[in-house]
């Protein structure tokens, strides 16, 4: 696949801006007063075809009306947005034909309808030929593993089974963007391997491009080459995962609980920050393998169990907006 440099930008965001009215209360007044709320400003990126991105910071930053903006389901304030050479906006209709969107929680499918009538009708609005719609469905309901969902009602269907049916809704008509907005919530561990894997084919088989917002960062560092970090609402990061940590200065977290208590643990590579007992916490750069460290623990005391912590991003995101992006 050619590099993203090499292609042109299929997603094209510029001085972005989104405003919202709201009316709060007032000690001492009756009556409520309107104040304008900016939720995204001065927001500038841009996504090239074939790209997966990482559209990630913590709850309220802005990431919900950036998509919205980038479907067409919320007007811009002001600045410019193309998606597919198209305004969101303007073009919603033709758009739609072009972009797949999960939307976390937020179910696609009809409520009351088996999964497998859900699909049909989506063939029909999407106007999919009917080799090519019975080609993917057959495809992702494989790798999917909704065989044995397909007839069931959509509200009956656990939250993990409702988000892979989301997914294989959103994907049936071969978009050229798909925005996924935590796309793992509700998988067991095996299941979210599978989507990952299903999602890594996807791009290099078609090509397509996925705009992720998660808070899960094994999302992001399974599939993601490239990190946008929003938090109020516009851009403080805009690069590598293995970048933003190291920006960030954080670390990845050992915990590991001896037979008996001990002092604290003395290996290379990793510096003790807590002890409770006989478990200790050790802290080790996130770009560093846990597996020599692991194996230095183990070979010099008796270890009862042991577990890897990730950097939570919304300290990640934090710290790095502390210090002014």
């Amino acid at each position: 696949m050619p590099s993203p440099q090499s292609v042109p930008s299929l997603i094209e965001v510029r001085d972005l801006e989104r405003t919202f009215d709201v009316r709060r209360p007032v000690e001492g007044r009756r009556r409520r007063v309107r104040e304008q709320v900016r939720a995204v400003h001065d927001l500038t990126f841009s996504v090239a075809a074939g790209e997966m991105v990482g559209y990630i910071g913590p709850n309220g930053a802005g990431k919900s009306t950036t998509i919205k903006m980038l479907t067409g389901i919320l007007v811009p304030t002001g600045g410019q947005v193309r998606v597919a050479g198209l305004d969101p906006s303007r073009q919603r209709v033709d758009l739609a034909r072009r972009i797949g969107v999960v939307f976390g929680q937020r179910s696609t499918l009809w409520w009351d309808l088996p999964l497998r009538d859900s699909f049909e009708l989506l063939q029909k609005m999407y106007r999919i030929p009917p080799a090519r719609y019975r080609e993917n469905l057959d495809r992702f309901i494989d790798l999917l593993d909704l065989e044995a969902q397909l007839d069931t009602p959509v509200r009956q269907l656990s939250l993990g089974q409702r988000m892979r049916g989301d997914i294989t809704a959103a994907l049936l008509h071969d978009p050229e963007v798909v925005y996924l907005d935590e796309p793992t919530i509700g998988l067991d561990v095996v299941s979210k391997g599978r989507l990952r894997e299903f999602l890594r084919a996807l791009n290099a088989e078609r090509g397509t491009t996925l705009l992720l917002t998660t808070h899960d960062l094994q999302d992001i560092e399974a599939l993601c080459d490239r990190v946008i970090v929003i938090d109020h609402g516009t851009a403080v990061y805009d690069g590598s995962l293995a970048g933003l940590h190291a920006e960030g200065g954080s670390s990845r977290t050992l915990v590991v609980d001896l037979v008996d208590e001990a002092d604290p643990i003395d290996v290379p590579g990793a510096s003790v920050r807590r002890v409770e007992g006989p478990r200790q916490w050790l802290s080790f750069p996130t770009e560093a393998s846990a597996a020599p460290i692991v194996a230095a623990v183990a070979a010099a005391y008796d270890v009862a169990d042991l577990s890897i912590q990730e950097p939570d991003i919304e300290d990640v995101i934090r710290e790095l907006y502390s210090r002014g992006g």
